[in-house]
């Protein structure tokens, strides 16, 4: 079949490496000049399957309520907010209730193993040079966050994911850069769990589609699609449609623009997040792999030579304005445990992301009800977590076979009811 994918992201790039792999003639379309340029660009890193949960989850609305006295918090409302995002923290809100809670955390928790499995695959598989780190620690700063994390603890042991509960001592042996001045209650130790560059995976990836025959074309925007059978698509500056036998939108952010003249309106919104990079100073200082201080819900990163440092969920606010505060809970977090272990007098690199969310967490994979036209958008924060298997799914279900796992809840029609 001859496809073309709008989007070269991660989610874009994986799915393009999938479809390629299995024979198929595949020219991606990007307005960036490379891939990874968006959300993907400089994200915490960490694939760690067990913690992928839906943000709307029940007792939410009243952190979110109670984060607005705080300085540092993980949650932030930024201005203005426009309608659609209103709209979206009332379905949010609604997402909130613990039986849909339950649902959309075990179809993420589905996607998100298998994604695990899948990028592990590709990673052996291919030649693929990133940086990257095995295991996962969440720090615990008192008794307070140790129970609040229990309810957690039981949807990993059922989910069979290797953990283990650990007291302040062992988790400073595990990460001995750990700051004994700040106070440590214990951890949870997750030694299979991984962090990676998401963005150096991107580009691996994507010339590994290339050897494989798929079109990267950058600087190219997609202006509409057409509803119009066969599946194709208007590029900027151009008068003539580009034809295909199917279309498979990964664009994040901008996926609405393009499909609501199609008649489709997914209450997708950015919600965006914010990270700090900067080179070691002293390896000695800085972390082995990655930890997640659980209270601020901030992770910091060893990814190569730099430490990155990763959080924030903010909905609200210009995607171009970076909220100070946002930047200095991050900063903070990095004093606390690994004091001296970034050079950040210089060099330093602060990006703010817009990651493309659906109010109740999963992404929408699959048909869009427009002939020809696929979808693979809504990953929100989890999207290098959920990447490739997203991408094999979607290009499963084009080739007409079964995925591997079940789809029950990931579809668009969910978000109908």
């Amino acid at each position: 079949m001859k496809i073309a994918i709008i989007g070269a992201g991660i989610i874009g790039v994986t799915t393009a490496y999938e479809l390629a792999a299995d024979g198929h003639e595949v020219t991606v379309f990007e307005r960036h000049a490379a891939a990874a340029e968006e959300a993907s660009f400089a994200n915490a890193g960490v694939v760690a399957p067990g913690y992928v949960t839906p943000w709307a989850a029940p007792g939410m609305p009243g952190k979110v309520l109670r984060s607005l006295l705080r300085r540092h918090t993980a949650v932030r409302i930024g201005r203005p907010l426009s309608g659609a995002e209103l709209s979206w923290m009332w379905q949010w809100w609604r997402a909130c209730k613990l039986e849909t809670y339950l649902a959309n955390r075990a179809r993420l928790q589905r996607l998100a193993f298998y994604s695990a499995a899948r990028l592990r695959q590709l990673s052996t598989e291919l030649p693929l040079s990133y940086d990257r780190s095995v295991g996962y620690m969440v720090l615990l700063r008192s008794g307070k966050d140790q129970q609040l994390v229990q309810p957690g603890l039981q949807v990993l042991r059922d989910a069979g994911v290797v953990f283990k509960e650990i007291d302040a001592a062992q988790a400073r042996r595990i990460e001995p850069a750990l700051n004994p001045d700040t106070a440590l209650a214990g951890a949870i130790h997750l030694p299979q769990d991984e962090v990676g560059n998401c963005r150096q995976f991107a580009m691996g990836l994507k010339i590994g589609a290339q050897l494989r025959g798929a079109d990267f074309q950058f600087n190219t925007t997609v202006a509409r699609i057409s509803r119009s059978p066969p599946a194709s698509l208007y590029i900027a500056g151009e008068t003539q449609r580009r034809r295909f036998d199917a279309l498979v939108l990964c664009a994040g952010v901008a996926s609405n623009a393009l499909l609501k003249p199609l008649g489709l309106s997914l209450p997708l919104a950015p919600v965006y997040g914010y990270s700090i990079s900067a080179h070691i100073r002293e390896p000695l200082n800085a972390p082995r792999s990655a930890v997640m201080d659980e209270r601020f819900k901030v992770a910091i990163s060893r990814l190569g030579q730099r430490v990155r440092v990763a959080g924030s969920a903010e909905i609200g606010g210009s995607p171009r304005h970076k909220r100070a505060a946002s930047l200095q809970t991050l900063y903070k977090v990095l004093h606390d445990w690994f004091p001296g272990a970034a050079q950040l007098s210089n060099g330093v690199q602060e990006w703010k992301g817009a990651r493309p969310m659906l109010p109740d967490g999963p992404p929408a994979l699959g048909a869009s009800g427009v002939p020809g036209l696929w979808l693979n958008l809504g990953h929100g924060s989890s999207g290098w977590a959920l990447s490739c298997g997203s991408a094999r799914v979607v290009a499963d279900l084009i080739a007409g076979q079964a995925p591997a796992i079940d789809l029950e809840g990931l579809g668009i029609e969910r978000l109908s009811r």
